[in-house]
Formats: C-alpha cells, structure tokens, sequence
C-alpha cells in the first residue's frame, strides 16, 4: 500500500536540490544531488507519494577526468521545445570548484531509458563576455509567453567571491540569444551569512505573477529562501520588472524541526493543488563541512495564497 502524502519532514532521504515536473502523460519525475555528487538518476511515479519509494534509475555518470567530473550538483529534468533536457553542474577532478553549468539531451521519449548524450557547457549569447567563464550552477529554465528563459547563478569575484542570480532568453535548449541580466545579488544580512549567495532559483506562475524564489547563506542551519515577483506581462529581461522581498520567505523552523530550508523546485499534486519540494535538516549540529554532510532531505510542502494572490511558505 502507497504510502500518506506527508508534509515538513523527509520524504525522500538524503537529497538535496530536489527537482520533480508533472509531464503531459501524468507521470511525475524526480532528480537531485546524490551525496556522492556522482551520477544523475530519475525516479518515476504515477503519483507525487509514490516517487519516495519509486526505484531510482542511473542515466548518466560522471566522467574520470576533465569537465563534468567532480561535483555533479543539482539536475533538473525539463522539456524543452519538444525534447527532454537536464541541466545540471559539475566540475573537474582536476580544479573541483571549476564548476560549469551542462546540459543532457534525450534522443527518445523515455526520459528513464534515454538514450541521452550530452551537449556539453550551456552556450552564452555571442556578445557575452562574461557568462559562465567563473563558478556558474544551478540553472532552472521556464517558458512564458513563447519564450524561454535560463535562470542560473554565478559567482563574481571580488575579495570573497558573490553569488548573483543571473537571467536570459534562450536561442535553444543549449545556446541563450541574449547578454546575461543581474537579477539579484545578496543585498541583506540573512543572504550573508557564512557566504554571500543567491542561488538555487525556481519559477512559480499564478495569479497574473511570475514569482522566483531562490536560495542564500551557506548552507547550513542559516540556509533560507527569498523571492522575486514579476507581473507577467513585464520585460523578464528588465531588472526593475522584478521586486525582491526584504526578508525571508522560509527560514529554519526549529518547532517543526526544518533547519536550512531551501533548493525547491514547485509541481501540483495529483488535484492540481500547487506543492513545494525542497530541501532541509532536522538536526542543528552537522559533522564535518555542511556541503558534504549527506543529510539534506527531499521534503514537500502545501502552498497558501494570500490576499494578494502571493505565495505564503510555511513549515506549520
């Protein structure tokens, strides 16, 4: 027997950036960091509940030396203009933060058995001088009007090193047509902490809205989530067509017992209610470097609305 939907609390263990997409034929898709940081795997479910005990399929691994070596973080399975794509990073054994944002296409309409090849490094418009030459990861791609955007973070390097959110429109699923545009950068305190970084971005559409929300702070107990709101019928490439919130939309609960809430992705259940699935702790003391201690779990989370039509994110 399947097991009950549960909310705030692991769902699937020891899986950080989760990622799950409803495709056209019903199925629900599921992807994140492994602990390794070695392969990328799918899941596949009839339902959302299913996909925590849904078999996990290895389709790519990574290479023994040179680009897509080393820290293979956080894929994320779209269809784009008819195919199936995954964006992911990696870096190389040889220079392990040398991380790149990369791209895996599907030559069949199985995303499970593929075959897939890969594309290589995401292409950056020809007047681009600056995209994807440093730290570049955790790439989300959206349609919207026709159009496809690719949102991704990228670190500048001044002193410390910062990472920004970054948007353009995409020529096709590997190649952007257009020069990048800074999105946001890690203005407050609560985006500062441990490192300066806006990261993890993903994209939400409802009620005449387009709303990013994206990660910041290390990613420990201080990991926590912000957003950006854009009316959709606004420039995307327009910096002042995004408002970002001054504070926090989900931070560490320790009464729900979710600490370092963050790197979601958005689905609908099976009654098209809009579902969060991120990532959290349950414990404040972690061993070793938070980046390689393996206990981020997948949890999923009900989204509220409030008057405004905003999204409200909350652990209760």
């Amino acid at each position: 027997m399947e097991k009950e939907l549960k909310f705030n609390e692991p769902w699937i263990m020891q899986r950080a950036d989760p990622y799950v997409t409803r495709a056209d034929d019903g199925f629900y898709y599921f992807t994140a960091s492994v602990p390794e940081y070695d392969r990328i795997a799918l899941r596949r479910s009839e339902t959302l509940a299913g996909l925590s005990e849904a078999s996990e399929h290895t389709i790519w691994t990574k290479h023994e030396n040179g680009i897509m070596s080393k820290h293979i973080w956080a894929p994320e399975l779209h269809k784009v203009m008819g195919r199936w794509y995954i964006y992911f990073a990696g870096g190389e054994v040889e220079d392990i933060w040398k991380i790149r944002p990369y791209v895996l296409e599907c030559q069949g309409e199985d995303p499970m058995v593929g075959p897939w090849i890969e594309k290589g490094k995401m292409t950056c418009a020809k007047d681009d001088e600056f995209s994807f030459r440093a730290f570049s990861l955790d790439a989300t791609v959206f349609e919207h009007r026709g159009n496809w955007y690719y949102i991704w973070a990228e670190k500048v390097s001044v002193g410390k090193q910062i990472s920004n959110l970054y948007i353009a429109r995409m020529k096709s699923p590997y190649e952007l047509e257009t020069v990048q545009v800074l999105l946001t950068t890690p203005d407050y305190d609560w985006e500062r902490v441990g490192f300066w970084v806006n990261e993890g971005p993903a994209i939400l559409k409802r009620n005449g809205k387009i709303f990013m929300t994206y990660s910041a702070s290390e990613t420990g107990v201080a990991y926590c989530m912000g957003m950006l709101t854009a009316d959709e019928d606004a420039d995307l490439l327009d910096p002042k067509s995004w408002t970002k919130e001054r504070y926090p939309v989900l931070k560490s609960d320790a009464e729900a017992v979710v600490y370092g809430p963050g790197h979601n992705s958005f689905t609908v259940d099976e009654n098209g209610e809009d579902i969060m699935v991120y990532h959290a702790r349950t414990e404040t003391e972690i061993e070793g470097d938070p980046l390689y201690n393996p206990n981020r779990h997948a949890m999923l989370m009900k989204i509220k609305y409030d008057d405004r039509g905003y999204p409200v994110f909350s652990c209760r």
